[in-house]
């Protein structure tokens, strides 16, 4: 007779060392025809086979079954199912119950079972199948297991998703202090992994619970360049402590790690950032001094900065009176958002008051020498700049003003009947961009009652909307507000466009006594 045994490859010594006589199945020459061809049949398949035979379930099982059990073998075979895997009866035994009895085969995907085949509770996963195998007379003399073992398959699953969670939380973390809250919700929802989570970080009080560790495995993984920052846990009881679960861990200490150097670098950007706002933002304050009150007519400025720390810089405004009694407005914004430009702008507003007191010619003239100047003595600022004269009181309190633009937005008339004029020039280079540039000047007479806006580019223009469309609010926030004074007026301008996180605001409003205000100052 051919020797059953040949085809059990690797296993041959270990079927041959069996006392088959001593166990239930009896000697394999006793073996009945069904037995014998259900053994062939699995010692000859390379997916994992085993057979549960008899009454008791004796197993029977191919070597590739081997690795699925592994230090119960070689123990396991010709030993009853129940002895061999006590520590799962409670589980599988029902369902070998129901196939010997007839009631069909059973199916089971990615089960949990805790086993004990390396000397520790180990918590596996398997998907299986338990069939009946008929005699010639159609008795159930044993079921055979197909199985397959996932354990990675869903482990790996768990803990990627466990990572994309927790990368996503770890995104938006800000400051290094929050990492704790931040971190543990998400790492607590996985015990099968992490059975305690810490998160110590200098400086704060840790956010889990100040646990004793159980016996057991702990891993301490410091976190970026600080040796205080750490994380700590205790490792599951239940997987084996192999490089595929260290090399996890490894994984969540790196994006931890990796959060506490972002959040440490943002905090300092912040901490720079706001330094810098409030240096540029208390130069820019000390530069814009209050403006005059020249009898006749209604002068107020407003500065708002960015919301965004680092959005301060370059836009300024001017009122000061020359000494033939003509007022001088000014209002620009040089390029950029940071503290060079803000340093620029003072040398800039600075040139530009003194060239207009010294040379009291008209404003194309006065924004030309600065150009000269800018070239001449190296300063590399660019801006954009309205420059306005307001001539001394003329026959019932008009006043004649002559303005030249360079690249600015258009001041916004708004007369005393309350029509509302944006005073579009033709199109001029910006300061600085060329010498010798040649710039024109206009001319309006502003009627008592009457209000003259300059502005920035900060208060009309949105992400995402056109400066035509920015214009066209203002011009509609205008609309019926004659009877404001110049500083109702810059709220009520503030209010309307709300704050920018983009860029600062700079608002100067010029607003002609009414002809009651002007009679009554000359009662």
């Amino acid at each position: 007779m051919r020797d059953l045994f040949d085809a059990a490859g690797g296993l041959r010594k270990a079927y041959r060392a069996v006392d088959w006589a001593a166990t239930p199945l009896g000697p394999v020459e006793s073996w009945s025809p069904t037995l014998r061809s259900t053994v062939d049949l699995a010692l000859n398949s390379r997916f994992p086979v085993t057979l549960l035979w008899g009454p008791e379930y004796v197993l029977v099982y191919n070597e590739a079954y081997v690795q699925l059990i592994g230090d119960k073998h070689p123990g396991a075979l010709g030993r009853r199912t129940q002895d061999v895997f006590s520590e799962i009866w409670d589980t599988i035994g029902p369902l070998l119950e129901s196939v010997a009895t007839g009631q069909g085969t059973t199916w089971v995907e990615n089960q949990q079972l805790m086993m004990d085949r390396h000397g520790f509770v180990e918590e596996t996963y398997f998907t299986y199948s338990y069939s009946a195998v008929h005699g010639p007379d159609g008795t159930i003399e044993g079921v055979i297991d197909i199985a397959s073992e996932t354990t990675h398959e869903l482990v790996d699953r768990r803990r990627l998703a466990l990572l994309s969670r927790l990368s996503e939380r770890l995104g938006d973390l800000d400051h290094p202090q929050e990492l704790d809250a931040v971190a543990l919700p998400v790492l607590r929802t996985a015990p099968a992994d992490f059975h305690d989570v810490e998160i110590r970080i200098p400086g704060t009080l840790p956010a889990g619970q100040d646990f004793a560790l159980e016996p057991g495995p702990v891993a301490h993984l410091r976190l970026s360049t600080d040796p205080d920052a750490t994380f700590v846990t205790r490792l599951s009881p239940h997987l084996p402590l192999d490089e595929r679960y260290l090399g996890f861990v490894r994984l969540i200490g790196t994006s931890l790690s990796q959060a506490l150097s972002r959040a440490r670098q943002r905090d300092a950007e912040r901490r720079t950032a706001e330094l810098e706002r409030r240096m540029s933002e208390s130069l820019q304050r000390s530069l814009l001094t209050p403006p005059p009150k020249p009898a006749g007519l209604d002068i107020a400025v407003r500065y708002r900065s960015a919301l965004e720390q680092a959005q301060v810089g370059g836009d300024w405004y001017d009122a000061f009176e020359l000494p033939d009694g003509r007022l001088t407005m000014a209002v620009g914004d040089v390029t950029g958002h940071d503290m060079d430009a803000a340093a620029l702008m003072g040398q800039l507003r600075n040139l530009l008051r003194g060239i207009s007191y010294t040379l009291r010619h008209f404003p194309s003239r006065v924004l030309a020498a600065l150009d000269d100047a800018l070239h001449g003595l190296h300063v590399g600022a660019f801006a954009t700049v309205v420059l306005a004269h307001v001539e001394r009181e003329g026959p019932q309190g008009r006043r004649e003003v002559r303005w030249t633009n360079a690249g600015h937005p258009p001041p916004a008339l708004v007369t005393a009947d309350g029509t509302v004029t944006l005073l579009y020039t033709r199109p001029e280079l910006l300061i600085g961009v060329h010498q010798a540039v040649p710039r024109s000047d206009h001319t309006i007479v502003l009627e008592p009652g009457s209000s003259l806006v300059f502005y920035t580019d900060g208060l009309v223009e949105r992400r995402g909307q056109s400066l035509d469309e920015g214009l066209g609010r203002l011009v509609d926030a205008l609309a019926a507000q004659r009877h404001r004074t110049a500083d109702d007026l810059c709220d009520h301008l503030l209010g309307a466009f709300g704050p920018t996180s983009e860029d600062d605001v700079v608002l100067a409003v010029l607003r002609v006594h009414t002809l009651e205000q002007w009679t009554n100052s000359r009662s």
